[in-house]
């Protein structure tokens, strides 16, 4: 392993000093054929200190064949950055695997409290030094980082881009609140924003438990390693069916030395926890050219880059503000495959066309000053089509809002319900005894499989699972399904899906799932295992009690008809002729969202008694018409 070269505050370096470590010879512009990334890139280790005097450690990769100076790439992450025996980092496989031909300096970071850098790491750490000028966080760990990596060595032209994918995407995000002059260019990847409302942990006020049960042995328990949670069934289902109560999960295994789970079970509900760790408002101004990068069937993330792009839009002045979704789960387009997930298949190699088309020539204009690749303001991938499609506005002006309603005898149209209908509702049981699984069964784990396992049978399902064949559910009696006769002709969705249930329950609280679905023909030539698939488009959930205020949370009242508003997000897809569209309503996702016990308690504290089945009743009468509100493209 290379020596780690340390530096304080007080004793800024010379600049030829770090030259003397990191200039071996001078860079390069090499061309896009493969190269020998460890012969054309030396690699040095530093400690970079912070505002605190905490340092946070760096590798720094130099072209060895440099001739002028270049810019940086920055990365920060709280996953590791350091290979074993000193090998470079794995991060030229992925987010580098283009750029590294193009002669950069690249700088990845591990996070403050993580690895090899000193410090406490905090999970989503808030944004403190807008009220405090003497506080740190992620947004002044990133300016001081680009201030040293800019003004310590002499080989740089002073200008940084920074990207990463997740929680490395955050740090790009937090980077652009009040960013460091030099920041010229800023790729924040499948970004949470508001883990309460969109994110990894909840979704509209409902616990997402597998995720959030994996975190911690991620984060909590050892600041070197990232851990595996460990499941001693390979059924997650079971596993957390036979947990019980969210109670239990300290007393069997977390036993209160999680600071993160403990936040979870303690912050039910939007209270000041989740408002001070949000993102969105301190986000106030666009001045840095910023590409927001996510996939369609992203598990994780997808509503947390969404809303920072709309967020961001409006405070767009100078056109700076770009959208890139791809038909990817959590960060697929730099990890791969490129030509398929799951059984869905793509049609070309997505990664290579995002990665040398898009992502590549941003940095280089920003950086480099290469010719504008006039990237349009949003850039999505058609699902259905399988086409790439530029659009100035998102959502386009095209698409105009129409309504899908339910029907009787589980029918989907266009067609508003009639005064002559003698079917008002459509009823099913809810058993937190027998919820309803996310997946097929066995459930693997969401990050991770079960520990020690390198069997591939045993790996995660978090990847998968979003384009999986939904008739896994078929034939169950608390699954309501909502589907149209075959389309004669092309439906092109474009924008914002809302989902609108006129719901009841005899309960006094109750979660609302709702999936959006195409449905292949029976007989498909294309591809003919692929004939009556259930392609998940759009899926999100609501807990009732959170129907009027994340905040301040009400119970339901048993039998009465209530309306239920399911944020499905935007989406770019295309139903095609002869495909059918289908809508299922749940009440249950398990383990994906934890079981809601039906009734109105705090349900981090709630006992096994209550839970309760309930009966569950969805309305489509002309007084309480359910309907899913579709974004359809509509061309003069």
């Amino acid at each position: 392993m290379l020596p780690i070269v340390y530096f304080t505050p007080s004793l800024q370096p010379q600049k030829l000093v770090l030259l003397a470590l990191l200039l071996l010879v001078s860079c390069c512009r090499t061309t896009r054929a493969e190269i020998d990334i460890q012969n054309a890139y030396s690699k040095t280790d530093v400690m970079i200190p912070m505002r605190d005097g905490v340092r946070l450690y760096t590798e720094i990769y130099t072209p060895r064949n440099q001739r002028g100076k270049l810019p940086i790439l920055f990365l920060r992450t709280p996953y590791r950055v350091a290979e074993p025996d000193g090998k470079f980092t794995r991060y030229f496989d992925t987010a580098f695997r283009e750029m590294a031909k193009e002669g950069y300096i690249i700088a990845v970071q591990d996070a403050r409290g993580r690895h090899n850098s000193e410090g406490k790491f905090e999970w989503n750490r808030p944004v403190r030094h807008r009220r405090d000028p003497q506080a740190i966080d992620a947004s002044t760990d990133a300016y001081d980082s680009i201030e040293w990596l800019t003004s310590s060595m002499a080989n740089d032209n002073g200008r940084v881009g920074m990207l990463g994918v997740s929680y490395p995407g955050w740090y790009v995000t937090m980077a652009l609140v009040d960013p460091h002059p030099a920041l010229k260019a800023a790729s924040p990847q499948a970004s949470p924003s508001d883990y309460f409302i969109g994110d990894d942990f909840y979704h509209f006020g409902a616990f997402r438990l597998q995720p959030s049960a994996e975190l911690p042995y991620l984060f909590d328990f050892d600041a070197k390693e990232n851990a595996r949670f460990p499941y001693d069934q390979v059924d997650t289902y079971e596993f957390f069916l036979d947990l019980g109560p969210l109670s239990n999960m300290n007393a069997k295994y977390l036993h209160h030395v999680s600071p993160t789970w403990d936040n979870f079970m303690e912050h039910a509900t939007y209270d000041k926890y989740w408002v001070e760790g949000g993102t969105l408002p301190h986000l106030t101004e666009v001045t840095v050219p910023t590409l927001n990068v996510v996939g369609w069937w992203d598990a994780e993330n997808l509503g947390g880059a969404l809303d920072i792009y709309d967020t961001m839009e409006p405070l767009d002045k100078q056109n700076l503000n770009r959208l890139v979704v791809g038909p990817w789960a959590h960060g697929q387009w730099y990890r791969g495959p490129s030509e398929a997930l799951g059984a869905y298949e793509f049609g070309s190699d997505t990664m290579a066309h995002y990665q040398k088309t898009i992502e590549a020539p941003f940095f280089a204009h920003h950086l480099k000053g290469a010719p504008d690749p006039k990237l349009a303001e949003a850039t999505l991938f058609q699902t259905g089509s399988n086409k790439w499609q530029n659009y100035a506005s998102w959502p386009p002006a095209e698409s105009k809002p129409q309504k899908l309603y339910f029907q009787p005898n589980g029918g989907l149209s266009f067609t508003a319900p009639g005064d002559d209908q003698t079917e008002e509702f459509a009823s099913y049981t809810s058993d937190p005894k027998n919820p309803v699984p996310y997946s097929a069964r066995p459930i693997m784990g969401f990050w991770h499989g079960m520990q020690g396992s390198d069997d591939p049978r045993f790996g995660r399902a978090g990847k998968l699972w979003k384009v999986e064949d939904q008739r896994f559910v078929d034939g169950r009696p608390d699954v309501l399904t909502f589907v149209t006769e075959p389309l004669d002709g092309d439906v092109e969705v474009a924008g914002h899906i809302v989902a609108r249930l006129f719901a009841s329950t005899s309960g006094t609280d109750s979660d609302w799932v709702v999936k959006l679905i195409d449905v292949y023909p029976e007989t498909y030539e294309e591809k003919p295992e692929m004939g009556g698939y259930q392609l998940m488009i759009a899926d999100d959930v609501i807990r009732g009690k959170f129907r009027s205020s994340f905040s301040k949370p009400e119970p339901l009242e048993p039998g009465k008809v209530t309306e239920f508003e399911i944020n499905l997000r935007t989406r770019n897809h295309l139903f095609r002729k002869g495909h059918r569209i289908m809508v299922q309503v749940q009440s249950s996702w398990f383990p994906l969202i934890d079981r809601n016990p039906q009734t109105f308690v705090d349900i981090p504290q709630a006992t096994e008694d209550d839970y309760q089945a309930a009966e569950q009743r969805v309305y489509f009468s002309t007084e309480h018409p359910s309907h899913i509100q579709l974004p359809v493209v509509t061309k003069e």
